[in-house]
């Protein structure tokens, strides 16, 4: 238990400008003291001295959002060997509790004190410069598909004859065609301000393109330097690669292979009462992961000879659910990765459903309960 490895946990419920402590003893639960310091190295520093006056021997420090507003207090104490825990989003008591940030720092500190397993914080270092690149490559990605769909849009109302000769071109030589036009020239008012719009469209779109492509280059850089067996894996390829790289962040963050499916929204949970036995899928934990485990499995069902295999294996079976089966036994916390493995005693529907023991899959491929219209689902 944490509870017998420390005498202090300091919560810490951090904002914008400033951050409000508070040191609670381990044993007794009495706040020993609170305060509210700058959010700079100065009120960082003010913290640490508070700390050490009044938390002598062994403490930690308890930060909500060490991804956000308390990252920099997370380095400070990092850089200084302290121990920092991680806390999740908190369960506001707001009408018997009552809500201020001191009463929030509070709570931070005893909810890590109550959890079994406190999480530490994602690393920094390379690993954050990466973070700052994909979410710059997915606001770059972003812009550019919203101006092709503009620009999609504007050619559908541009004046003949030019909507003509545009609309045979291909992406490439269209944008090219327009970040090349000049609009001045012409003499009708309509084509004039049109053609100005187009040729401002494409040159966004071509300018972020290039932005694209140059950070790219630089997160295969990074991933291949932090990770270079995840990219030697079967369809994964460096987007999927450095998500994976930012959800796991460390050795030790995550500590099995069930902890990564929850967080990845790809484990079981019981979804059933009575004597039926039914699982679901979480749907909750990191979306954006889960989304690069999605893309991975779409790439090797239709170049990994072995998930192909595997397919068509289950396919004259006749499970006419292979494809998902096959896409579950790669996240299930229960399977190994490797997509051959046919000792899946639970396969996933297709649906958000896993059958529990005893209950067999309706013949149908839709429910997964048994139905009379199919014999108690035994045909």
């Amino acid at each position: 238990m944490l509870a017998d490895q420390l005498d202090y946990i300091v919560g810490v419920d951090p904002h914008r400008d400033t951050h409000a402590l508070a040191i609670v003893h381990v044993v007794s639960g009495v706040v020993v003291a609170e305060a509210t310091v700058l959010a700079n190295s100065d009120g960082y520093a003010e913290a640490l001295r508070l700390v050490e006056e009044h938390a002598p021997g062994r403490r930690a420090f308890a930060i909500e959002g060490t991804g956000s507003y308390g990252l920099g207090l997370t380095r400070f104490l990092s850089g200084r060997a302290e121990r920092v825990l991680e806390v999740g989003r908190l369960r506001r008591e707001r009408r018997s509790g009552g809500k201020t940030d001191s009463l929030d720092a509070v709570r931070a500190a005893r909810s890590v004190l109550a959890s079994e397993r406190p999480s530490t914080p994602r690393a920094g270092g390379e690993r954050q410069a990466l973070q700052a690149l994909v979410a710059a490559r997915e606001g770059a990605v972003n812009a550019k598909r919203a101006g092709l769909c503009q620009l999609r849009d504007l050619l559908i109302t541009t004046p003949e004859p030019l909507r003509s000769e545009l609309r045979l071109l291909t992406r490439a030589r269209l944008l090219q065609r327009l970040a090349a036009a000049r609009p001045h020239g012409r003499g009708d008012a309509e084509l004039r301000g049109s053609l100005l719009a187009l040729r401002s469209i494409a040159r966004r779109v071509l300018a972020l393109t290039v932005e694209e492509r140059e950070l790219a280059r630089e997160i295969e850089t990074i991933t291949r330097r932090l990770a270079p067996q995840l990219l030697e894996q079967p369809g994964v390829g460096p987007h999927a690669a450095a998500q994976l790289v930012l959800s796991w962040s460390h050795q030790g963050r995550i500590t099995s292979e069930a902890a990564f499916a929850r967080l990845a929204g790809a484990a079981p949970i019981p979804a059933s009462s009575g004597q039926t036995v039914r699982y679901r899928l979480d749907r909750s934990g990191d979306r954006k992961l889960n989304r690069a485990l999605h893309m991975i499995l779409v790439t090797r069902k239709r170049t990994h000879p072995a998930t192909i295999a595997y397919i068509e294996r289950r396919l004259q079976e006749g499970k006419t659910d292979a494809r998902q089966t096959a896409a579950s036994s790669a996240t299930s916390p229960a399977t190994s990765t490797d997509s051959s493995n046919t000792d899946r005693p639970w396969p996933l529907d297709r649906h958000r459903s896993i059958v529990g023991p005893g209950v067999a899959p309706c013949a149908r491929g839709r429910k997964l309960r048994r139905c009379p219209s199919c014999d108690g689902c035994n045909k």
